[in-house]
């Protein structure tokens, strides 16, 4: 097959692609680029494989460095011409059209792994409405796709979860079962990821987990639940200042409970201590503390007394808002 390739690809593109200049390597790639994307207009799949064999046993499996070099570029090249022609056919109104887009996105992605997270968005978009799709044919392939990128992403360095989050937010709000189990799936395999704090961003789709448990499936309010229980566990083993970052004025009617706790922590014997208590009534200070929205100050005058007679060494400020009228 990598043979083939070689009446496709002109000899003096081939040439560059190996050369010791970045330069001359990058405009090879770049001519790769167009000629798969001509192909794969045209509909030649086995030419657009023969042309990926060839990069990676003549170039990519070399001995040679250069080689090498020029044989990732090269597959990055054909990563962009096909996955940006492919990924706009997963919304196509032919059923068929959407299999074979989920069937050559598949294979792109097999191929090129973690180059393939740069189209990570648009990926996602589409998978999230062929979760739900029509024809179970699409919705068996669309599966494999989505298996395959959780599996690209889990071991990439290089994925944006700032990038992601608005993308996730937008969605969670969905109510047909097939997007949630979707979505949750997600958040679950995110989660999971040690280099990726999913717990940083659980107010972003917070709402929408707790949404989920009401769910008429089943099946549905299980996984919502577990990724509840998974994300409690992980804030009681989070220090308290980082419950208060995450909990921001969701808070308030429980200000007075958690100020109690940590004013004495920051006198505490123990430095460690100490220095959690003082971050987490910084981060209490800042919240906006609205009477009309539970803020007892009642109670927050009661513990300011309580412990304004005995020598912490702190000063008691909070952030009140006053109500409107």
């Amino acid at each position: 097959m990598a043979a083939d390739a070689l009446s496709i690809i002109p000899g003096a593109v081939l040439r560059n692609l190996s050369d010791k200049l970045y330069e001359k390597r990058k405009n090879a790639a770049l001519e790769i680029e167009g000629i798969v994307k001509q192909l794969a207009t045209a509909g030649e799949h086995e030419k657009i494989s023969a042309v990926i064999s060839l990069l990676i046993s003549d170039f990519t499996n070399s001995p040679q460095a250069n080689h090498r070099k020029g044989g990732l570029i090269g597959l990055a090249a054909v990563t962009v011409g096909l996955t940006s022609e492919a990924a706009q056919h997963l919304e196509d109104q032919d059923s068929r059209v959407r299999y074979y887009a989920c069937e050559a996105l598949y294979n792109i992605a097999k191929v090129v792994r973690g180059d393939f997270i740069i189209y990570f968005n648009k990926i996602f978009d589409a998978l999230c409405k062929l979760s739900a799709d029509s024809d179970a044919n699409v919705q068996s392939a669309a599966h494999l796709l989505d298996r395959l990128v959780k599996d690209i992403v889990t071991e990439s360095d290089q994925f944006s979860i700032e990038e992601f989050i608005p993308l996730l937010r937008e969605r969670m709000n969905v109510l047909n079962p097939y997007v949630r189990q979707f979505l949750v799936g997600w958040i679950t395999v995110l989660d999971s990821v040690p280099d990726i704090d999913m717990l940083g961003f659980l107010p972003d789709f917070l709402d929408g987990l707790f949404n989920m448990l009401s769910d008429s499936s089943h099946e549905i309010r299980q996984q919502a639940d577990a990724a509840l229980s998974e994300f409690l566990q992980e804030i009681k083993n989070s220090p308290i200042n980082e419950f208060v970052k995450l909990g921001g004025e969701q808070l308030v009617p429980y200000y007075a409970d958690i100020l109690g706790a940590i004013l004495p922590c920051i006198s505490d014997k123990e430095e460690k201590i100490r220095v959690v208590a003082r971050e987490t009534n910084e981060e209490l200070r800042v919240i906006q503390a609205d009477p009309t929205e539970g803020f007892d100050i009642g109670a927050i005058l009661s513990i300011a007394k309580r412990f304004s007679t005995q020598s912490l060494g702190y000063k008691i400020k909070f952030n009140c808002q006053a109500p409107s009228v």
